[in-house]
């Protein structure tokens, strides 16, 4: 498995990494990933975790396209192709432009690839303005077309995703294996150790409001800081809980919660380990995601449905794929429509409670890990074209 990431990284990407290496461990799978030399360690029964070598002066890697990715990317293919030499693999599995290397690498060493499509790199880049030149772009469908085209199988993570790979080619062979939270989540999560405590005391009796994520611009953390104003002018005792976000955006935020007057309304944590989000969503009363722009369902989604909160949204694509009236409150992208979905949900406890309740009812339903498990294996059996499973052949390395 090549994974063009820092892993691991509480982030989307590198979570839905962690997410089918664990899956593919409970499989009983031997799986070897190949990923950037930033990151946390982790452990999984089953999985080596094999580094690029890395670059003297690139101690993280942002999100999205950048100069840095650029570079670790070559070192990545460097090390999969010494790797692919010196070692006979089932199957090779692929994360984001990783998939690319798949054009040299399945046809070199003869194996059999499966394409792990996060999203659209060419629709990708229009999020990020250095990168939106018409020419790079075109490259990118290219590329992202003949990976398609040329992979055993592939992976889609949303219903966008899996229209858009039928629409360009309805017998791609494909599977939807959307990212839910694979993990079982603590009942009493524990508070972090570097946590202020007094914070506790002085939540108590607010009506806490929580935000995971960065802090891109299409995340919409602008339209919840200006929705929060008409919120706090009738509701004084509410928090907004925001965890993530990079130094720089939460510099940016702050000032801009400071100049509105809602110092004592906004608690950005900065990035915080993934083991700790269950922790924050314990102590919150609802939840939240402004998202305005992108088609993919944020992964977040699928950990607010199973917490049982209740949850508010943009009603976009990104969110309607998923949710939907009966088990959310969705609001137009806009700050007035906002405000009012939060103050009507604030203003009927009844009605948030039923909410919560038929989330989390709907995430059993359709996305519990044992449905996780089986898309898992059936990609699998898809790419490799034979059963693999009931031959008893050795574990398949990823």
């Amino acid at each position: 498995m090549i994974a063009p990431q820092p892993f691991f990284e509480n982030r989307g990407t590198p979570i839905s990494v962690l997410g089918r290496l664990s899956a593919l461990s409970d499989l009983g799978h031997m799986v070897d990933l190949i990923t950037y030399p930033v990151g946390e360690k982790v452990e999984i029964p089953g999985v080596h975790i094999y580094r690029c070598l890395a670059v003297p002066f690139i101690k993280e890697v942002p999100i999205g396209p950048s100069w840095k990715k650029a570079l670790l990317d070559i070192n990545l293919l460097i090390k999969a192709f010494k790797m692919l030499r010196k070692k006979k693999y089932h199957l090779l599995h692929t994360h984001e432009e990783a998939g690319f290397f798949s054009i040299i690498l399945k046809r070199m060493f003869r194996v059999p690839h499966i394409y792990d499509m996060h999203s659209s790199l060419p629709q990708q880049l229009s999020n990020f303005k250095y990168f939106r030149h018409p020419l790079l772009v075109r490259i990118f469908l290219l590329m992202e077309l003949k990976v398609l085209r040329s992979s055993n199988a592939v992976i889609t993570i949303c219903p966008a995703l899996c229209d858009y790979v039928k629409k360009i080619d309805a017998s791609i062979p494909q599977v939807m294996i959307e990212n839910v939270p694979v993990e079982k989540d603590p009942i009493n999560p524990e508070t972090p150790d570097d946590f202020d405590r007094n914070l506790l005391n002085q939540w108590q009796g607010k009506k806490i409001f929580l935000y995971t994520g960065n802090f891109q611009s299409y995340q919409g953390i602008e339209l919840l800081i200006k929705s929060a104003r008409l919120v706090v002018a009738q509701h004084r005792d509410v928090l907004f809980l925001l965890v993530g976000g990079e130094p720089e955006h939460i510099k940016f935020y702050q000032a801009f919660v400071n100049t509105s007057g809602m110092a004592s309304n906004f608690h950005f944590t900065g990035k915080r380990p993934y083991a700790e989000i269950p922790f924050f969503i314990k102590h919150c009363d609802f939840l939240i995601s402004p998202r305005i722009h992108g088609t993919n369902t944020p992964l977040k989604i699928y950990s607010y449905l199973k917490s049982g909160k209740p949850i508010i949204a943009t009603n976009l694509y990104t969110h309607t794929q998923v949710l939907n009236h009966k088990i959310s409150v969705l609001v137009a992208p806009e700050e007035t429509a906002m405000a009012k979905g939060i103050v009507d949900i604030l203003s009927d406890p009844e009605r948030a409670k039923t909410l919560g309740d038929q989330a989390q009812k709907w995430f059993h339903s359709y996305y519990s890990y044992s449905q996780f498990i089986h898309k898992t294996k059936k990609i699998y059996e898809m790419a490799l074209k034979k059963g693999i499973y009931e031959k008893k052949t050795p574990a398949t390395d990823g």
